[in-house]
This record gives structure tokens, sequence and C-alpha cells, in this order.
């Protein structure tokens, strides 16, 4: 595909600087960009390099300037550039769209069954009773999905997916390989040398615009419903245990933990290995770096960083600054509590000799 810049612009709703009728046939990052290809610069670090680049165009941020380069100028040049990737390379087509709408003969499907309009049920699915599958949902091979389920429309399904009986997916959901949503919450009460398992009657309630990694595990509630708000994005191998909520456009990175009856807001970020103790409640735009495990509620906008405990960020900051000084300040303190020690036995042989 060959699109004139003005057109990509256009398709942008950005302002070309430079040769308007410059062809792209492709996009490429910014440190291998050739002539032909175009690129973005989000950041300052790219931005000062926009000379040097060999990208036939390049997206900027509004008021960037260079004058022998050809710029598309965007409020957000990394979401544009998303947006242009997709329009000149699409996604290959799969097993499960090459095979046309429909149900596989080799599926395996329950009573009272409701599919929409070009939804595509792959070979080897299993389905149970009373499920209903939205228009154009795709559901590749392998897919297991319990009686009572309903999936929205424009929902991707990839291969190995379990969803268990009567959990809730919005539309235009993508869950990844291998996750397991609606299995039992871990919940068990002691009975003397033994464990008595608590029943988990709820469901999992996922909204529209939902992107679940691979092999997550999300669990179905004791009562009532673990709810993945619009907009959530999971990494691959993110656990969240029953009853929990996850507040919109909320970002969980992998090997997140969230136990049990806790609260996430919105547009909050969960880093890497973050471990989340139940019953909590985690405000809006909270900020949980790795590995860090929280144990007490978080208030909107804070940052907590790494570590156990966690702790506000400025507060990290300064005591990751002194760690590397710590064996001198040793030194000089054993140095202080020697001379303090000569001192007091100086002033202590002075009143006796008095």
């Amino acid at each position: 595909m060959n699109l004139k810049l003005e057109k990509i612009a256009e398709y942008l709703q950005g302002e070309v600087r430079g040769d308007a009728q410059q062809l792209i046939s492709a996009a490429a990052p910014f440190e291998i960009a050739g002539a032909g290809q175009i690129t973005f610069a989000g950041g300052a670090k790219y931005l000062k390099k926009l000379a040097d680049c060999p990208a036939g165009a390049i997206i900027v941020p509004k008021g960037a300037e260079c004058p022998s380069k050809n710029l598309i100028c965007v409020k957000n040049p990394q979401v544009a550039f998303i947006r242009i990737f997709e329009l000149l390379h699409p996604a290959p087509k799969s097993l499960a769209y090459l095979q046309k709408p429909g149900i596989s003969p080799d599926a395996r499907i329950g009573k009272n069954f409701a599919c929409g309009q070009d939804a595509v049920i792959s070979h080897f699915v299993t389905i149970g009773n009373d499920v209903c599958i939205g228009e154009r949902a795709v559901i590749y091979p392998g897919v297991v999905i319990g009686d009572g389920v309903k999936i929205g429309d424009d929902t991707l399904i990839y291969p190995n997916v379990t969803i268990l009986d009567r959990c809730i997916i919005g539309s235009r959901v993508i869950i990844q390989a291998g996750t397991v949503i609606g299995s039992d919450g871990y919940g068990f009460a002691p009975d003397g040398e033994k464990y008595c398992k608590i029943p988990h009657l709820g469901i999992v309630q996922i909204d529209d615009d939902v992107e679940i990694g691979a092999n997550n595990t999300i669990d179905r509630a004791t009562f009532g419903k673990t709810w993945i708000q619009q907009g959530v994005k999971t990494d691959n191998l993110v656990h969240v245990a029953h009853n929990v909520i996850v507040g919109e456009n909320t970002l969980l990175v992998a090997f997140v933990g969230i136990s049990g009856s806790t609260k996430i807001g919105k547009h909050c970020i969960l880093a890497g290995q973050a471990g989340i103790a139940g019953h909590l409640t985690i405000s809006d735009n909270v900020i949980v770096g790795p590995q860090c495990g929280v144990a007490k509620d978080v208030a909107a906008g804070e940052i907590v960083s790494s570590g156990l405990p966690e702790m506000p960020h400025r507060l990290w900051l300064r005591v990751q600054n002194i760690v590397p000084k710590l064996p001198e300040m040793k030194k000089k303190i054993s140095e202080l509590e020697k001379r303090l020690e000569r001192l007091e036995g100086k002033k202590d042989g002075e009143s006796i000799s008095d």
C-alpha cells in the first residue's frame, strides 16, 4: 500500500510540514526507518535527532520543527503511529479468520445456543447450555465456554481459554491464550486441623474494551461478582482474586496479584510483581511500583514504590540514595561513638580528681 503524506495527515487529523506528495509504503521504528517509511518521535530524546532520521516522514508533537524533514504534527504521536501502522500493516488472517463465519462441525455446542451474525466458532470449541455469543465474535480452537455465559460483539477469544459458568464478557474484548475466567476463589475456613472449602457462587464480569493477557486467572466471586471494568488492560500471568473490582482504564502488568475483595480505582498502574493484600481500597490514579507489597489503603494520586512494605515514592528515592552510603556512615558513627566514650571517660576522670 502506498499513501501520500497528505492522505495520512488527513487520516490522523494532523498537519503536514514538508512534501505533502511524499509516498509512504510502510511504518518502522525511529532507529531503522528509511525512505518511503513513516515513524514517530514522541519524546525529547528523538526530537533532538529529527535531522538525522532518514525516514520518509516523521510523526511529531504539535509545535515541533525540522525544515529539512517531512513531518506530520499531531497531539499524540505514539497513538497516531499505532493507527497508521494498523492501516499500513493489517494483522495477518489467522486460522479462525480463514474459516467462514459460522460454527465448525468439529465444535461441541450445548442447548439453547444463540450466536450473532458473522461470528466464528472454530473447531474443537466446547460450549455449554444457554450460551449467547455476539456478532462478529471469534472463538479460536480449544476454547471451553461454560453454561449461561454471555459474550458481546466483536470479542476475540484466543486458543485454550476457559470461561466458566454464567460469566459475562463485554464487546470488543480480547482474551489471550490460556486464560481462565471464573475459576473458584481461594477460600477455606479452618475446621480443627482441616480446612473447609468456601463455596463461590458469584460470577466474573468483564466490561467492554478490555484486554486480558495470556495465562491470567480471574476468580469468580463468593457472592456477587468479580468485576473488570471498561478499558482495563492486563499483561500475562496476572491473578485477580474473588470479589475484586478493577476500575476503568487501569493497567495490570505481568505477575501482579490482587487478593480478594480489594477495590482498584480508575486509571491506576500496578507494575510488575506488585502484590496487593485483601480488603483494601486503592484509589484512582495510583501508581504501584514493581515488586511492591501493598498492605494498606492508598489515597488517590499516590505513587508507592518498589519493595515491601510500600512507601511514598519520594521517600523511597531518598532511601535508595542513602543505601550505598551506609558502610561509610557506619564507619563514621563508630568513630563518633569511640570519641564520645573517650570524652565521657575524660569528664568522669576530671570529676573524680576534684
